[in-house]
C-alpha cells in the first residue's frame, strides 16, 4: 500500500477545472502512478501501473469512455 505521505510532487489534474470540486491529484516520479482525492490529501491513495494510467488518460482525452 502507498500512503500519501510517502509520495511527493503531487499535482492537480488539468481536467479538474477551476471550482476545486471534483479534483484528482497525481504524484509524479514514481514507478507506479499514485492518485488521490485532493479534498482528502491524508486519505487513501489508488495506484496504477504506468501503462494502465497512460491508457486511461488517453481514453479521457479522446472521449472514448462510456459515462
Amino acid at each position: 500500500m502507498v500512503s500519501s505521505e510517502r509520495c511527493t510532487a503531487w499535482r492537480k489534474s488539468s481536467y479538474s477545472g477551476g471550482s476545486n470540486g471534483n479534483c484528482l491529484e497525481v504524484a509524479d516520479g514514481h514507478p507506479i502512478v499514485p492518485v488521490r482525492d485532493s479534498k482528502t490529501p491524508q486519505g487513501p491513495v489508488l495506484v496504477f501501473p504506468v501503462t494502465g494510467w497512460t491508457s486511461f488518460v488517453g481514453a479521457v482525452k479522446a472521449g472514448t469512455l462510456d459515462g
